[in-house]
């Protein structure tokens, strides 16, 4: 409790760090409070069809939990930050093919800022679209016809135009969050909503094992402890990294006679270097296969209905499938190996055993492939984990936190910001959140 204690005074000491957690703070209560705001025309009392539908185990249980909530409430910010995550993985698929996008890629951060711009409009383009479809299925989705308090034009087009700037201002805060706070601002606000769902979800599990016949407080506790096991398992798969050798070339020293041994250091490439984003795109890619349930084919229509049960057999086998896929596809892009070997060259640094550029290039490049075989299939498995919880009883909403994609966000994301906390302690001469002791002495030359 006083390393505790003492962490948070330092953290408390350095202005700038202070700055940002507040600042990070201050913006998530935001976009908190705006998913509170249901959308002008329409009865918050009479929300409550949406509700129960929205609160189940389906798809639009999981659009709920991304968004905080907001989508059962009709909020001007009901549609989150998915169409972003949508915009962000058409821009990326169509980088691969398109060689305009290949060479924005290649042009550093100027390059990365045309393609930012890029995937904000076509969010905006896909929020066109996703805007008025929320608006027409929230009647198919429980919502009366006397909960509409306004119609026609005025209704339909304050309401789009509300969906779309909610959206863009949710996209606007996660920026700010990335850009002046702590911790990627997109990933935390997706993190911060499914968090609002955990006490309820934890309350109902202690009702359901009160129960008679249900194993009391000693099956709660068991829970609790195989939930934490799942926690340090995806805390172990966010931080496990694989050590490549590396040696620097002799350096001659003035004034001296001879050389320096070469120093040794090593490259650390994670297991996951994909973090969390695999899961979140998976499961943007999964609300495709359950627009099969709108056909009038009743083969298709039941196609369609087997992928909104997130817990059936299909469903999750496609989600590991598509987890894997994009782990190697989201590895690919954002670690340059030939980069990496560049660098490496023009530091005078070498891999044993290979040789400096195309050879070493080639040589992370297989050793990345290899671990993130591994590293994907153990993320798939905690992602589909709760499909398995639920099967011992576990309430359903309950079950979401072991593993799937609630947990592993959560942890992803708090691993991410803790990261960035310590490296700003550490830089001020401070010893990090993992660390022991307190403040380090300067060294006096």
């Amino acid at each position: 409790m006083k390393k505790f204690i003492q962490n948070f005074k330092d953290i408390w000491a350095i202005e700038e760090l202070r700055n940002k957690i507040l600042l990070t703070l201050g913006l998530l209560a935001v976009y908190r409070l705006g998913a509170h705001i249901t959308l002008p025309g329409i009865d918050a009392t009479q929300l409550s069809g949406l509700s129960n539908k929205a609160g189940g185990n389906g798809l639009l249980g999981v659009l709920n939990m991304f968004t905080g909530g907001a989508f059962a409430r009709a909020s001007i910010m009901a549609l989150g930050v998915m169409p972003y995550i949508s915009a962000s993985i058409v821009v990326q698929l169509m980088g691969i093919a398109i060689p305009y996008l290949q060479k924005l890629k290649n042009e550093g951060e100027s390059g990365n800022k045309k393609i930012t711009q890029i995937t904000r409009w076509l969010t905006i383009v896909i929020l066109v679209v996703q805007a008025p479809t929320y608006l027409v299925s929230l009647r198919s989705l429980g919502v009366p016809e006397s909960a509409f308090l306004l119609h026609g034009f005025n209704f339909w087009f304050s309401s789009i135009l509300l969906l779309t700037t909610g959206t863009v201002f949710a996209m606007w805060l996660g920026e700010r969050i990335t850009e002046k706070g702590i911790g990627n601002g997109i990933s935390l606000l997706i993190m911060i909503g499914i968090m609002a769902r955990l006490p309820q979800s934890f309350m109902q599990e202690i009702a359901s094992k009160l129960k008679s016949g249900n194993g009391g407080l000693m099956m709660m506790m068991i829970e609790i402890i195989v939930w934490l096991f799942v926690i340090m398992a995806a805390i172990f798969l966010v931080t496990a990294i694989r050590k490549i050798a590396v040696k620097y070339a002799r350096r001659t020293v003035a004034g001296t006679i001879g050389s320096l041994d070469g120093a040794r250091d090593y490259i650390p490439l994670k297991l996951n270097s994909a973090g969390v984003m695999p899961i979140i795109f998976a499961q943007a890619i999964m609300f495709v296969p359950a627009l099969l349930q709108k056909s009038d084919n009743e083969t298709i229509k039941s196609i369609g209905l087997e992928f909104t049960n997130m817990f059936g057999l299909w469903y999750n086998v496609l989600f590991a499938f598509l987890i894997i896929i994009f782990g190697y596809f989201y590895t690919a892009i954002t670690i340059p190996t030939n980069k990496m070997a560049d660098d490496l060259k023009r530091g005078g640094g070498f891999i044993p055993g290979f040789k400096p550029g195309s050879e070493t290039a080639e040589f992370l490049d297989t050793i990345l492939s290899r671990i993130t075989l591994p590293g994907s299939l153990f993320l798939a498995a905690l992602a589909v984990l709760p499909a398995f919880i639920v099967k011992f009883g576990v309430q359903s909403g309950w079950a979401m936190f072991f593993g799937g994609t609630s947990l592993i966000i959560m942890v992803g994301v708090v691993m991410d910001t803790i990261q960035q906390i310590e490296s700003h302690l550490l830089n001020r001469h401070y010893d990090g959140l993992m660390k022991e002791g307190n403040k380090r002495k300067s060294i006096k030359k």
